[in-house]
């Protein structure tokens, strides 16, 4: 190949998009609220900083999950990054299957200071949020809010996801 020449493309697919995507390496986190005295949680990787001024989070929900409703009527959330030993955390909170009653009864946790969201305890850091605005984008629901408090569990090493799998750094 030379220098400016076109390139093939895939076929466009809806598996060979997933496939594709899955090469861009990211976090792991669980993004969690508390609606009416009951637990919403669910493992996330479309997250991200928008910005440092004034400290602002996006996250991007499935429109039709419980988690998606519950943020939306809440109107707070957490956001938990994991640790590399959380692996069974997140696929707890990533299945299908996953409990709607006590989802949170084997994972260690605290709550958060300002939201009340369950917050796993050893990862490596936690972001309280509150929704300023939300986006439609295709199937999923974008909440973009301002970080009302944050803390940390001490130097711990992420949790990534990559080419569909959970991985560490090493």
């Amino acid at each position: 190949m030379q220098p400016g020449d076109r390139l093939e493309p895939e076929a466009f697919t809806e598996d060979g998009y997933r496939l594709l995507s899955s090469y861009a390496a990211s976090g792991v986190a669980i993004v969690s609220t508390r609606l009416r005295g009951r637990d919403y949680a669910a493992t996330v990787t479309a997250f991200l900083s928008v910005s440092y001024d004034p400290p602002t989070m996006l996250v991007s929900l499935f429109e039709l999950s419980r988690i998606a409703e519950a943020v939306d009527e809440s109107g707070t959330w957490a956001l938990t990054l994991l640790g590399r030993d959380q692996q069974h955390t997140a696929r707890r909170l990533s299945s299908a299957g996953a409990p709607v009653e006590g989802m949170f009864d084997q994972i260690p946790h605290g709550r958060g200071p300002v939201t009340d969201a369950a917050i796993p305890t050893g990862s490596v850091a936690w972001f309280e949020v509150k929704t300023s605005a939300v986006h439609t984008a295709a199937t999923h629901q974008l909440f973009v809010g301002e970080v009302l408090s944050m803390g940390r569990f001490g130097e711990r090493e992420p949790l990534v996801h990559y080419g569909s799998l959970y991985r560490d750094l090493r």
